[in-house]
C-alpha cells in the first residue's frame, strides 16, 4: 500500500480495508513501517520498533488490523522493554501484558513499538536524556508536548493513525494541543490501569489516546473501557457505544468560558482568541455561553503543593523498585537533575502531609463536580502558549526542588492538572493555528465524571463544522509518494 494512501485513512477506515479484504492488515504493517522509516529519524517519536505479533481476524472489531504504538510508560508489552524514558530503568523487560496490553491485542490492533516520554512522565515536553528530544511534525525546532509527545508526534506524522497515551496532569491534551491532534482524557476509573498498578499518582493518571479524527478515539474507548478485578475505582458504564454517541447531537448545552487560568499566568492573545473563536462556533452551533469562573475549592498554592506530594511520594517508590531491581546507584549517571530533586524533595513527605493531599483532591473533585451541575461543559485554552522551543522548557527552574519543579510544571500548563484531581473527562479539540508561525492551537472541553458521551457528541459536531483532518504538518509520511 503506498504511503500516500495509506496516510489519508484514519484508524476505523485503515479497519474498513481490512474487514472488506481491500488490503490486508500485513500490508497497513509494512506501509506504516515504512512511513516509520521515512520520518522518524526526523521526529524522534519511536524509540523502538518491532514486527506484527499479532494476526488480529479481519472485521472483528472496528479498530482490527490498525497498526498501533504503545508509550514507553504505564503498559507492558510481555517480553518488549518498559523504560519510563529513564536510564535508571533502561533494559526493563516486562514479564507479562499488562490488563490495557491485553485489551489492546483484542481489539486487533497491531502494536509495532513503543513511543517516547519524558522521564517518569513529570514533565509536558518529550526532552530525555534515555533517547534524546522528539521534535514536532509541524516546527522541528519546538516541543511535541508531553508526557505522551512520542506519540502525538508519530501520529501527527503520519506513521500510525493512532497511538497510546496517558495523562496525569494533560499529557494527552498537552500534545494534542502541540501537534493538531484529537485527545481526550476518560474519567477515572474507565480504563484499567493494573494488575502492576491499582492507580497511579494517586488516581490522577488516566489511560488514552491520541488521534486525527473523533471517530478513532471513540472506537479506542470503546474497546478499552471497563474495570478489570481488583480495580479501586468504577466508572459507571456507558449507556451506548462512544461510536454511536458521536452520530448523536449533543443537544443545546450550557456552556462556561473560562481564559484565564487558575494560577492567574498570563495566556498568549493568540491562544485566547482562539478559545474565543471556539465560543463563538459554540453559539453559532445553538449552544448557550457565558463568561464564567470555576471554584477549585482551594488556594491555587494548596493545589501545586498538594500536587506535588502525590507525585513526589510516587515517585520515590518507583525510582527506589527500579534502583533496588537494577542495582545502579540513584545519581546524576541514572536519573536526571530534576528528577532527582523531585526524588529528594518527595522522601521528606510525611504520611500525615500525604493524606492532607488527599484531602486536597476530595476538596477539587467536589468542586469541579459541583460546577458541572449548574453548567454542562468549560471551555478553556489547553495550553497557555504556543508549543515552546526544545530546551527551553525548563529555563528558570534549573535548581528547583521536588515542590519548585511541579511549580514550574503546572505554570506551564495551568488549565490541564485540574481535571486529573476531579477525575473528570476533558478532551482537547485541535479548532486553530497560531497566524503566525502556523503552530497548531488546541481549545479544551471539559464535562462532569462520567461524560465522555457528552463530549464524544459535542466533538464530533465540531469536527463536522469546522474540520481539521485535512490539515498537515511539515513533516508528513504521506509525502512519500511509494511504499
Amino acid at each position: 500500500m503506498e504511503l500516500h494512501a495509506y496516510t489519508q485513512y484514519d484508524a476505523v477506515g485503515l479497519a474498513g480495508l481490512v474487514a472488506r479484504g481491500e488490503v490486508t492488515a500485513a500490508e497497513l504493517t509494512e506501509a506504516a513501517q515504512a512511513a516509520m522509516e521515512a520520518v522518524n529519524p526526523r521526529i524522534n517519536a519511536v524509540v523502538e520498533s518491532w514486527p506484527a505479533e499479532d494476526t488480529p481476524v479481519p472485521g472483528s472489531t472496528p479498530l482490527a488490523g490498525v497498526p498501533f504504538l504503545v508509550k514507553d510508560l504505564a503498559v507492558s508489552v510481555k517480553g518488549r522493554r518498559v523504560e519510563l524514558g529513564s536510564r535508571l530503568a533502561a533494559g526493563n523487560v516486562a514479564g507479562e501484558d499488562s490488563f490495557l496490553m491485553r485489551r489492546f491485542r483484542r481489539a486487533g490492533l497491531v502494536t509495532l513499538g513503543r513511543t517516547g516520554t519524558p522521564e517518569f512522565a513529570f514533565s509536558t515536553t518529550t526532552e530525555p536524556l534515555l533517547y534524546g528530544a522528539t521534535r514536532n511534525p509541524w516546527d522541528l525546532t519546538r516541543t511535541p508536548g508531553g508526557s505522551s509527545g512520542g506519540s502525538a508526534a508519530a501520529v501527527a506524522a503520519g506513521i500510525t493513525p493512532l497511538a497510546h497515551a496517558t495523562d496525569a496532569a494533560g499529557s494527552i491534551r498537552v500534545p494534542a494541543a502541540s501537534t493538531g491532534l484529537f485527545g481526550l482524557k476518560p474519567t477515572r476509573g474507565r480504563v484499567s490501569l493494573g494488575p502492576e498498578a491499582d492507580e497511579v499518582f494517586n488516581g490522577l493518571a488516566v489511560h488514552g489516546g491520541l488521534s486525527r479524527t473523533v471517530r478513532d478515539s471513540a472506537a479506542l474507548l470503546d474497546l478499552i473501557e471497563g474495570p478489570e478485578t481488583g480495580d479501586p475505582y468504577f466508572a459507571q458504564r456507558p449507556r451506548r457505544p462512544y461510536l454511536e454517541e458521536i452520530t448523536r447531537e449533543p443537544g443545546r448545552l450550557r456552556v462556561g468560558l473560562v481564559t484565564t487560568p487558575w494560577s492567574g499566568r498570563a495566556v498568549e492573545p493568540a491562544v485566547r482568541e482562539a478559545a474565543l473563536v471556539a465560543a463563538r462556533l459554540l453559539e453559532s452551533l445553538g449552544h448557550a455561553v457565558e463568561v464564567t469562573t470555576v471554584d477549585l475549592g482551594v488556594s491555587w498554592e494548596e493545589f501545586v503543593l498538594a500536587n506535588a506530594r502525590l507525585w513526589c511520594a510516587n515517585l520515590v517508590q518507583w525510582i527506589d523498585g527500579f534502583a533496588g531491581a537494577s542495582g545502579r546507584p540513584v545519581d546524576e549517571s541514572t536519573v536526571e537533575p530534576e528528577m532527582l530533586a523531585s526524588y529528594a524533595w518527595g522522601r521528606g513527605v510525611s504520611g500525615v502531609q500525604f493524606v492532607r493531599a488527599l484531602d486536597v483532591r476530595n476538596r477539587v473533585a467536589r468542586a469541579i463536580g459541583a460546577h458541572f451541575e449548574a453548567q454542562d461543559v468549560l471551555v478553556t485554552p489547553t495550553l497557555p502558549e504556543v508549543p515552546v522551543a526544545l530546551g527551553a522548557y525548563g529555563r528558570g527552574a534549573e535548581n528547583a526542588d521536588g515542590l519548585g519543579w511541579v511549580e514550574h510544571l503546572f505554570h506551564r500548563s495551568p488549565f490541564t492538572a485540574a481535571f486529573n484531581v476531579a477525575g473528570t473527562p476533558a478532551m482537547s479539540v485541535p479548532l486553530a493555528s497560531d497566524p503566525a508561525t502556523g503552530v497548531p492551537i488546541g481549545v479544551q472541553f471539559a464535562a462532569g465524571y462520567g461524560r465522555e458521551d457528552l463530549l464524544f457528541r459535542l466533538a464530533a459536531q465540531l469536527e463536522r463544522a469546522a474540520p481539521w483532518a485535512e490539515r498537515r504538518p511539515a513533516v508528513w509520511a504521506g509525502a512519500t509518494p511509494v511504499a
